[in-house]
């Protein structure tokens, strides 16, 4: 069946909210759990590593896409069966003994159990990247991107503000009970969902033939090699690369920091998950509408520079927090949620026009991929830097690491003001 934009609208928004959910109980909820229970700085940024399948999806894309663009339904099937294993993980860590995690083979059963559902959520990923590539058209890109910013912040309020909030009252098996229970009733409109090639039969099959027979003749090294051809031998895309290793450097070296450094001042669980995680992820809503209207005026390039510039300035506020803070001056509470709030709606609208370009790059027969191979790059560079951040920042201190991370920044806006003016620009609809 055709879909109508509403419903691909809705698809999408589900499909990325349920990903988000255990996504945001191990990027918000367990630092603040984590840090109150006096683990260190270093240990915190280390569980970055939970996150490595983000960065390491590009490798298994390539199934998905090989079997799946053809025909959408099996990116839809793909989707189903992550989010049921989803469910089936987040029971299984319902009734795990989280008291004794001290035990150090209940510890790793913990960590192997939170790895095994960061592959599911990335593997689902790659599915939702590849359906939105080929159901959205050009003029709807920015549109679709909202509702996925949406739907995944959406899920970092539930899974990290709610979860935070609420854990005292649910307990800990009734919070994974919570958030099961939600992942399966965002399963429901994939699951009504019927999605058809728009080719028909013998089309299809002449393209897997045609295919099959071209891929057969390659070895890998060399597929890999006409694979990246792409990504090189435009000089546009080659700038675009290295936006894609420079864009969440910041964010890498500033993510294990800001929570821990909210506990140290002294902040309360529901503090932090109602007023920081939960206004937060609000203001990141806000943000992501703020930056699809603007996408109607601005071109995508200029719109990067400028949230990037936003988004500085914002982080720039934790560095003047940071410094009362080690003076020992009083610092009201409401400071530190305007400054979270403000970083929170300028790293959505950033993360918007990022996503609307990694889209406009992502060709429609190789979606997964070319989706998954942007987005992992990023994925790559932050969670490298986040596990290496908590160990700079016991060194030099809150706030003169804070003000390193935002220098670092103000240099990196050189290569977006390259790729500026390389690139064509893309010219806003107001459609």
């Amino acid at each position: 069946m055709q879909l109508h934009a509403r419903q691909t609208y809705l698809l999408l928004f589900t499909l990325y909210w349920a990903q988000g959910l255990p996504v945001g109980f191990m990027t918000h909820a367990l630092p603040v759990i984590l840090r109150s229970q006096g683990v260190s700085l270093a240990h915190i940024g280390g569980f970055g590593l939970l996150m490595a399948p983000w960065a390491f999806k590009v490798l298994w894309a390539p199934y998905l896409d090989r079997y799946g663009h053809q025909n959408l339904e099996h990116y839809r099937q793909w989707a189903l069966a992550t989010q049921g294993l989803t469910i089936v993980v987040l029971l299984f860590l319902s009734f795990f003994p989280i008291h004794i995690l001290n035990n150090s083979i209940y510890l790793l059963i913990f960590f192997i159990s939170l790895l095994a559902m960061n592959i599911l959520g990335a593997t689902q990923d790659i599915a939702t990247d590849a359906l939105a590539v080929n159901l959205l058209k050009p003029q709807q890109q920015h549109w679709g991107n909202l509702f996925q910013v949406v739907g995944s912040r959406l899920g970092f309020i539930v899974g990290g503000g709610v979860i935070l909030w609420l854990i005292d009252v649910l307990h800990w098996q009734g919070t994974f009970i919570f958030l099961a229970v939600l992942v399966a009733l965002n399963s429901l409109p994939i699951l009504k969902t019927k999605l058809v090639s728009t080719q028909t039969v013998h089309q299809v099959k002449q393209k897997i033939s045609i295919q099959s027979g071209a891929l057969s003749t390659l070895s890998w090294r060399q597929h890999l090699k006409q694979y990246f051809v792409y990504f090189t031998e435009q000089q546009e895309l080659r700038y675009w690369l290295i936006i894609l290793v420079t864009i969440k450097v910041t964010d890498g070296l500033s993510g294990a920091i800001l929570k821990p450094l909210m506990v140290d001042m002294g902040l309360s669980f529901s503090q932090i998950g109602i007023y920081v995680t939960m206004l937060g992820a609000a203001a990141a809503l806000l943000g992501a509408a703020l930056a699809s209207y603007c996408l109607r005026y601005l071109s995508r390039q200029h719109a990067l520079l400028l949230f990037s510039v936003l988004k500085l300035i914002s982080l720039f506020a934790f560095v003047l927090l940071a410094q009362r803070y080690e003076q020992g001056a009083a610092i009201s509470t409401w400071w530190v949620y305007l400054a979270n709030a403000l970083e929170d709606l300028f790293a959505a609208m950033l993360l918007l026009v990022m996503l609307t370009l990694v889209m406009q790059y992502s060709r429609q027969h190789y979606a997964g991929t070319d989706f998954s191979f942007q987005v992992s790059i990023m994925a790559l560079v932050s969670g490298g830097l986040y596990s290496l951040s908590g160990l700079f920042a016991e060194q030099l201190g809150y706030s003169d690491y804070l003000l390193s991370v935002v220098l670092v920044g103000l240099l990196l806006l050189i290569p977006i003001c390259v790729w500026v003016k390389k690139s064509q620009v893309f010219k806003p609809s107001n459609e």
